[in-house]
C-alpha cells in the first residue's frame, strides 16, 4: 500500500518530509483551503510523484499549474464531469477523481468515470471539498463494483492501518492529511516516521 502526504504547504516542511520518500506529495490549488498552496516548491526527489488538487477549477488552470509546478498526476476533487476528465487524459497525464462518500453513497455514480480515470479516492462526505478529518465506513467499500485501484482518504490516524489492511481490497495507497499536522499545512515529521513504519509492518 503506497503513501500520498497532501497538504502540503511550507517550503521547508516540505523538504523535510520528502526526505521520508513517501510515494507522493499533494498540494491543493483551492483558495478557500486552509491548505491552499502558492508560491515556490523546492525541488524535491523526483522518486515522489506530485499531485496537484482542483476543485472545479478550468482545464486553462490546470494546465498552468502543470507547467509550473511540474505535477504529474491531477487530483479532481469537485463535479467535474467524465468528459472534463476525458479533455485532461490528451495531456499525458495521470487524473484521480474523487467520489464523497457517506452511507448514501451509489457506487453507480463511478462507470462514466471508469474509462476517463487512473484511479478514483473515496473521501468521506462533508461540509467541505476534503480536509473534514473523519472518516466514512469503510466497510461500505466492501460494495466496490471495480477492478480499479483507488486512494482511501478521509481522517485517516495511526490507529487505523491494521484496520485498513484487513479490508483485503484494491486500495493502491493511503491519503493522509490532517491526523498527521501541528496545523493546517504543516505535517508532523515523528508522526509520519511511526505511519511509515505501520504501513511497512
Amino acid at each position: 500500500m503506497k503513501l500520498k502526504i497532501c497538504g502540503m504547504k511550507y517550503p521547508n516542511n516540505i523538504l523535510e518530509t520528502a526526505q521520508l520518500k513517501p510515494d507522493y506529495l499533494g498540494f491543493i490549488f483551492y483558495e478557500k483551503s486552509p491548505r491552499y498552496f502558492y508560491g515556490g516548491l523546492p525541488t524535491i526527489n523526483p522518486s515522489i510523484q506530485k499531485v496537484g488538487v482542483f476543485v472545479n477549477a478550468s482545464l486553462e488552470e490546470i494546465l498552468a499549474k502543470i507547467k509550473q509546478y511540474d505535477l504529474q498526476i491531477i487530483q479532481l476533487h469537485g463535479n467535474e464531469s467524465p468528459e472534463f476528465c476525458h479533455l485532461l487524459k490528451h495531456i499525458n497525464t495521470t487524473i484521480i477523481k474523487v467520489f464523497a462518500v457517506d452511507d448514501a453513497f451509489e457506487f453507480s455514480q463511478i462507470y462514466p468515470y471508469e474509462s476517463v480515470c487512473d484511479y478514483f479516492l473515496f473521501d468521506t462526505k462533508g461540509k467541505n471539498p476534503g480536509g473534514n478529518g473523519t472518516s466514512f465506513n469503510w466497510q461500505l467499500l466492501q460494495q466496490y463494483p471495480s477492478k480499479k485501484p483507488f486512494f482511501l482518504s478521509g481522517g485517516i490516524g495511526l490507529e487505523d492501518i491494521e484496520k485498513i489492511k484487513q479490508l483485503n481490497l484494491p486500495i493502491h495507497a493511503i491519503d493522509v492529511n490532517s491526523k498527521f499536522e501541528s496545523l493546517p499545512g504543516l505535517k508532523n515529521r515523528q508522526q509520519l516516521i511511526l505511519l511509515q513504519d505501520e504501513l511497512q509492518s
